[in-house]
């Protein structure tokens, strides 16, 4: 049974005093999944945050503000933003095809009962079920709450867009920064006679290309992590929900600190930069800078938890799959980008075995 911790007011400020957007800090369990729902507060007061620290290449600045802040993230510049988003599309671009090859057509975590003993053909089933626990853990199970438009942000080849459009009956709308998965998934799309449900574009989650208030679902399956501005990234999954809509937001974390610590380790850094460098991530932030960034956009019954044992099978699978004949030769032809990824995988399995990287699933809503 998972464990449940409700927080007033007066306990959230005291538990992270430390974090410029976030007086919570959700204490999590590495072998226990947490949930916590977690109360209103008032807006956090922005740090200002010099430019002294900012360097030329979007590598280097993914090295000096990973572990920080989402504060600190007002040090990476418009050029390092485009370089950035460059390098994301072309990682994409180039792996993609090989993914969907090997695991289909969901290129996320997998969910895992823990302990659980697991074939390498179990893992489509556990991607199926990772969008059904996530689902689930949002209250979408209950038929008053069936969306009937939904955005998929950072949808990859449209996976869940068309998962979720044929479980609900509803339209969906995918954006990604990859035209190799804007056209893969729209092509998808036509072959499952879903071309009037489901369309695709390629967007930034940034800057979406959607009124106000479009859609009663907004989804986010591990795209989080790829975006160097989180406040904007958070503003932009609130500002497209509909009144009364749900944000299902399932991203990568950094532990979030205790009331004693100021930042991670430089150890903790050094693990994350590495990453950062490999899969095209800017700076990290915890489950708690998270929830502080919901609060201060008015979003309501904000639920969160530590997945991280449930997808632990994942990554391991993932090499796994890499080191057969068929895997091996895909990444050798796709390109130094996808070989690098594939490199770092190691460094994803160390950081949840130390604590440091966290498999965080946020739910809320947007206030009527």
């Amino acid at each position: 049974m998972l464990g449940i911790t409700c927080y007033s007011t007066s306990t959230i400020q005291s538990l992270n005093p430390t974090c410029p957007y976030s007086s919570s800090s959700i204490i999590s369990t590495f072998h226990r999944p947490q949930i916590h729902s977690i109360s209103q507060s008032t807006r956090p007061r922005i740090l200002t945050i010099s430019n002294s620290r900012r360097r030329r290449r979007m590598a280097s600045a993914t090295a000096v503000n990973a572990g920080s802040s989402p504060s600190v993230q007002a040090e990476v510049g418009i050029q390092n933003q485009q370089e950035l988003k460059k390098g994301i599309a072309d990682l994409y671009d180039e792996s993609s095809g090989i993914w969907e090859d090997i695991w289909g057509d969901h290129m996320h975590h997998g969910y895992y009962e823990p302990n659980s003993s697991v074939e390498l053909s179990d893992h489509r089933a556990a991607q199926i079920r990772m969008i059904e626990q996530a689902l689930k853990f949002a209250d979408l199970n209950d038929p008053a709450k069936k969306p009937t438009s939904i955005v998929d942000v950072g949808c990859g080849i449209g996976g869940s867009s068309r998962y979720l459009a044929k479980k609900y009956g509803a339209t969906a709308k995918g954006i990604t920064l990859s035209p190799v998965q804007a056209e893969r998934a729209q092509a998808l799309a036509a072959a499952q006679g879903l071309g009037d449900k489901v369309s695709f574009q390629v967007a930034d989650a940034l800057n979406q290309p959607f009124p106000d208030g479009q859609f009663d679902l907004v989804w986010s399956m591990e795209s989080g992590e790829h975006m160097p501005d989180k406040e904007k990234f958070v503003g932009e999954l609130a500002r497209v929900a509909a009144p009364g809509g749900t944000i299902i937001l399932v991203t990568w974390c950094h532990r979030d600190l205790s009331p004693s610590e100021e930042s991670l380790t430089p150890e903790e850094k050094q693990l994350l930069n590495k990453i950062c460098k490999a899969f095209y991530l800017p700076a990290w932030c915890s489950t708690a800078d998270y929830v502080k960034l919901l609060q201060s956009n008015s979003l309501r019954d904000i639920k969160a938890a530590d997945w991280s044992e449930n997808v632990a099978p994942f990554w391991p699978a993932v090499i796994k799959s890499a080191l057969t004949w068929k895997g091996f030769t895909s990444v050798l032809r796709s390109g130094w980008k996808t070989i690098k990824a594939a490199l770092a995988m190691p460094l994803m399995i160390e950081g949840y075995k130390k604590g440091l990287i966290k498999f965080a699933i946020i739910t809320c809503r947007k206030p009527e």
